[in-house]
């Protein structure tokens, strides 16, 4: 499209619910799935201005009804919309619960130079305030910003932009509750114009159409024993992510069950419960760091819990060796 003689740059907006798309039923008196695509995007005043605008339905699941397989599935939608020509970039909206799962999920999955940006809003349309408009209008200034470019998946609400690897939910209900707790964010949406203020070097993908679904995530706590990972081993699970304490130390009985667990072929991938600061066998007693690596358990560095898993589901998918899955895991973090 030519405007005022410039062309304007292609914007594909891939709706799949959430918040974005809700609005308060009278009966239930409660959000549910009700906007189209096309009715959020007549919200969003003056857009043509700054791009040309092709809407695409995925879904209109809140962001607790994703799925591993609903995110393969969006990333295919999304891949194959940029390598199209007249494309320059992809927005998708998604329910925040779970949005910056689907956001690791697509930029571990997606190698492309154009940018993608995952937003939503934390409003819904029949509340004071709705923020949907205003965190669309800032992901398609960011999606055709040659700034964005190389970047991998960003995510942008509340005109802060995020790397997707980088970021998560930090409340349950602030419009800013998006945050990236160990380096902030990687740039800002201002006046239309899209500045970066750092890179996110540690980029990484698992290039892969497959996945492996059995893969659980159970939580540390004090005083806990290994009976929830023994029946997860025992439903066939693939995977496990636990939430350690502190540096990556569970209580000792729960050890124990992790080991037998990596004895019987199941990965197990530690993490901390901590929502800052990366795992490490600094500790030697019963349960600690040391005896978990030294038993075969693969360290996540600083990713949160549901992101792991997220990372162990597409490793998994795309081999079974385990010194492979470490590698995807360790490479560059540990010796």
């Amino acid at each position: 499209m030519i405007l005022g003689g410039k062309t304007m740059k292609k914007v594909a907006v891939i709706f799949n619910g959430g918040t974005i798309s809700m609005k308060v039923d009278p009966k239930l008196q409660a959000a549910v799935p009700g906007l189209s695509g096309e009715e959020i995007m007549s919200m969003v005043t003056g857009i043509e201005k700054f791009a040309e605008i092709k809407t695409y339905t995925y879904s209109s699941l809140p962001g607790p009804h994703m799925t591993p397989e609903l995110m393969m599935g969006l990333s295919k939608c999304v891949r194959d919309l940029l390598e199209r020509d007249d494309i320059s970039g992809v927005v998708v909206t998604h329910g925040t619960d779970t949005l910056e799962e689907t956001a690791y999920f697509l930029d571990l999955t997606i190698d492309s130079e154009k940018p993608v940006v995952v937003t939503g809003s934390m409003r819904n349309s029949s509340e004071l305030g709705y923020d949907g408009p205003a965190n669309l209008a800032a992901s398609i200034c960011t999606a055709i910003s040659k700034e964005a470019r190389n970047r991998g998946v960003l995510v942008c609400l509340n005109d802060e932009l995020n790397c997707a690897s980088e970021v998560t939910k930090e409340h349950s209900m602030h419009l800013n509750t998006f945050t990236s707790p160990e380096f902030g964010p990687i740039g800002v949406v201002d006046d239309n114009k899209v500045i970066f203020y750092r890179d996110n070097l540690n980029k990484q993908h698992i290039l892969t159409d497959s996945y492996e679904e059995k893969v659980e995530l159970i939580k540390a706590c004090a005083g806990m024993d290994g009976k929830l990972i023994d029946f997860c081993v025992k439903e066939g699970a693939r995977g496990l992510v636990i939430e350690g304490m502190g540096r990556g130390n569970i209580p000792p009985k729960m050890a124990e069950s992790v080991e037998k667990a990596v004895k019987s072929g199941v990965v197990v991938v530690l993490v901390s419960r901590c929502y800052k600061g990366r795992v490490l066998d600094s500790y030697g007693y019963p349960g600690g760091g040391k005896g978990l690596r030294e038993s075969g358990v693969i360290f996540g560095d600083a990713l949160p819990g549901q992101k792991a898993r997220i990372k162990l589901i597409l490793a998994l998918g795309k081999t079974h060796n385990i010194e492979e899955v470490r590698n995807i895991f360790e490479e560059g973090f540990y010796a």
